[in-house]
């Protein structure tokens, strides 16, 4: 039986809108997927019902493929591999992108042609969120506006490519998690009831860091980014220790030190990122970094994904395609 591959790049958060859910939608926010980590999962259909998945997050993927199996009604079994996975609790999207892949996997046994909207209803992903829907869907930096009390996810309000030049630093500190599960959403309904302040996020965000993207000027992106971050991360500080998590405020430091400007927090970490523009300076840049960042920090440049996620037949070899 042919094998279905769907890979998916991880994806940066760089911030949200309303997180305390002051206006009408709540949450909303604007991230941009990166090349890697990845996932990739190989789904094939099985002779009889039953629904099994190896490798690894094996258990997370088996029930993502019975969710999608019942949303698009497939009668046939499913058997899932998973060739590469993204760590999970650490700010980089591991749970959307391993859900919709899967999803879209099964889908395709079906022969269905799903979209994020579809697909994140399937696997059940999208309740906050939805960057990483948008972002497993096609590239660019995406903007989504929120979630209303019901319906689906989060619409997309806008996608621009990155800059063909810009590229991402990408550090992952050993040893910590950010927030997730039941404590990330008693997190979230005490902040709607405490009426938190309403950050200035959506300004900067249209009249800085949006308008320094479309013109390639890293210096008023980067302006805007590093202030993003300062002012959603002060509304979380309380919950994570401090502005930033505290496995990955040293390595913000260290990035701002090193003369990065575009610098910041994935989601609630501990992933840190720097964004410069030129793959020679990401490359510099991740070596100093990996100098000072401790044992188990793991420390790359990257580009940012330009593709989104894509579908393969015929075996896990197609995925590097």
């Amino acid at each position: 039986m042919t094998e279905i591959v769907i890979t998916a790049p991880a994806r940066l958060h760089l911030g949200m809108l309303d997180p305390a859910g002051i206006g009408a939608r709540r949450y909303g926010g604007f991230g941009v997927g990166v090349e890697s980590p990845r996932v990739v999962v190989g789904v094939r259909r099985r002779g009889d019902e039953d629904v099994v998945a190896s490798g690894a997050q094996c258990d997370r993927a088996a029930g993502f493929a019975q969710r999608a199996r019942s949303a698009f009604g497939l009668e046939a079994g499913v058997e899932v591999t998973v060739y590469e996975a993204i760590a999970p609790h650490v700010g980089l999207g591991s749970g959307t992108k391993l859900g919709l892949a899967v999803a879209r996997g099964v889908a395709a046994l079906a022969g269905i042609s799903a979209g994020p909207e579809q697909l994140a209803d399937a696997s059940g992903r999208g309740a906050r969120s939805s960057v990483g829907a948008w972002t497993f869907a096609a590239p660019g930096l995406v903007v989504e506006a929120g979630v209303a009390a019901r319906g689906s996810i989060s619409p997309l309000l806008t996608r621009y490519p990155m800059p063909q030049r810009w590229r991402c630093v990408l550090a992952v500190p050993g040893g910590g998690e950010g927030l997730s599960g039941d404590a990330e959403e008693r997190f979230f309904g005490q902040m709607r009831e405490s009426r938190a302040a309403e950050p200035r996020v959506a300004r900067l965000l249209l009249t800085a860091l949006l308008p320094g993207l479309v013109t390639g000027d890293i210096e008023e992106f980067g302006a805007a980014l590093t202030e993003i971050q300062r002012e959603v991360g002060s509304m979380f500080a309380a919950q994570q220790g401090g502005v930033f998590h505290p496995r990955a405020a040293a390595l913000v430091d260290a990035l701002l030190e090193l003369g990065v400007v575009a610098v910041g927090q994935s989601s609630w970490g501990p992933s840190v990122y720097g964004i410069v523009d030129g793959a020679d300076r990401a490359a510099d840049v991740a070596a100093r970094l990996r100098a000072s960042a401790g044992a188990g920090a793991e420390v790359s440049a990257l580009d940012f994904d330009r593709r989104g996620a894509w579908l393969a037949r015929g075996g896990s070899e197609q995925a590097a395609a």
